[in-house]
């Protein structure tokens, strides 16, 4: 057998990049699941059946004292439970369904943080929630994604107006030379993925911190419970455990709500583009794993070098451009490509440009295949050894091998 046939065999084997991340990705999930049960378990199982004890033992002593059946208190006790779900307390609270206390239930259906402390018991009630939160759920994750998109924009700019900042202190730019953000010059300066999730991620602690130093003397709650709380809601996860401005006075209580509120939409905003941003980091992990699981068995792909998770993001430990092919098309000066290896996020006009260019490059190969002459795109330049680079280094070699041309 031909060695390149043994070759082709063994790449059949592979799964597809795709349906490998997914299915590697599924069975971490699972493993993940089963590791968190196994400690909530362990931590949170003996507290319950302490609980449980207790609550039989005060039951008991409750009936023999006065005389009631426990048939009969089990009865009372589920109205009491019906009573608590829709939303009757011992305590004083605040009115479910006036404007404020449907505007808050509103804020969590579309937030999908979901309390559970108010919900609709009508038929009417239930069927307006079903289409209310479709288009609502909709358009708060469209928003949470473009907030997303001006926080990397933001950065983009501050990032390049310090670099140009330090580049004119150390004398290397010459003073006349004047550079605009526009939108043309910003794509070359996305911030690293690792930047936006540190500062997402300082952003969320420091807006949990704040919340908690005001949750905690107005809502009587201990400091780790108000950064549970500000956890819980930010995240979208909503148990209802600890639900804020349910009471039904507080003093200063219109600044209080609107803090909450405010404290709340920024909370959720960075949590939420603090997660895709991680997705994002998980993803070129699983494309680092699914690299050194490639071809685990067959030594001749692995001195052929075959990656699978080369598509939508980099791996960890990627320190270099990867070579391209001789034959391959495109423009000689690739500092695009190794920006894309260097961690650095995508934008949607990047992907819209990336695909014009694969375009024009498709229909100029079945242009020249039709008409019967190869293609010599840069090739000059690839056969000449000053080809490659990225940025200045790039221009140098493509100005030496056009140098070298000449003579």
């Amino acid at each position: 057998m031909m060695p390149g046939q043994r070759l082709q065999g063994c790449r059949s084997l592979h799964l597809n990049e795709d349906n490998g991340r997914f299915a590697l990705l599924a069975v971490l999930i699972i493993l993940y699941l089963l590791c968190g049960a196994a400690v909530f378990s362990a931590i949170e199982r003996p507290s319950e059946l302490r609980a449980h004890g207790r609550w039989n033992g005060t039951l008991l002593n409750f009936s023999e004292t006065f005389n009631i059946s426990l048939q009969d208190l089990n009865s009372f006790l589920r109205e009491y439970e019906a009573a608590i779900a829709a939303g009757i307390r011992a305590d004083a609270l605040r009115p479910r369904w006036d404007f404020t206390g449907a505007f808050y239930f509103v804020g969590t259906v579309v937030s999908t943080i979901g309390f559970g402390m108010t919900t609709p018991v009508t038929v009417a009630g239930k069927v307006f929630l079903i289409f209310y939160g479709l288009l609502g759920c909709a358009a708060t994750i469209l928003f949470f994604n473009l907030f997303l998109e001006r926080i990397i924009t933001l950065l983009a700019v501050v990032m390049k107006a310090v670099r140009e900042r330090r580049i004119r202190n150390s004398g290397l730019l010459p003073p006349g030379i004047r550079h605009d953000f526009s939108a043309y010059s910003l794509p070359g300066w996305k911030p690293s993925v690792y930047h936006v999730m540190l500062i997402l991620g300082l952003s969320a602690i420091t807006i949990s911190c704040c919340a908690s130093a005001m949750y905690t003397p107005v809502e009587g709650w201990a400091y780790l419970d108000s950064l549970y709380f500000c956890f819980v809601t930010f995240s979208t996860i909503g148990f209802g455990d600890f639900v804020s401005s349910q009471g039904a006075a507080y003093e200063y209580q219109s600044l209080y709500r609107v803090a909450n509120f405010l404290f709340m939409l920024m909370g959720v905003c960075c949590i939420y583009s603090l997660f895709n941003v991680i997705s994002i980091v998980i993803k070129q992990v699983l494309n680092w794993i699914l690299e050194k699981m490639s071809c685990l068995f067959c030594q001749r792909c692995n001195k052929a070098n075959v990656l699978l998770g080369r598509r939508n993001a980099i791996r960890p430990g990627t320190k270099g451009r990867q070579s391209r092919p001789p034959d391959s098309d495109g423009p000689c000066d690739s500092d695009t490509e190794g920006r894309r290896l260097s961690g650095e996020m995508i934008s949607m006009k990047d992907l819209a440009a990336s695909n014009k260019v694969s375009l024009a490059i498709m229909q100029k190969q079945l242009s020249e295949s039709a008409n019967g002459y190869p293609r010599t795109v840069c090739g000059s330049s690839r056969h000449n050894g000053f080809s490659g680079g990225v940025g200045a280094l790039g221009i140098m070699n493509n100005r030496l091998a056009e140098t070298s041309n000449s003579r």
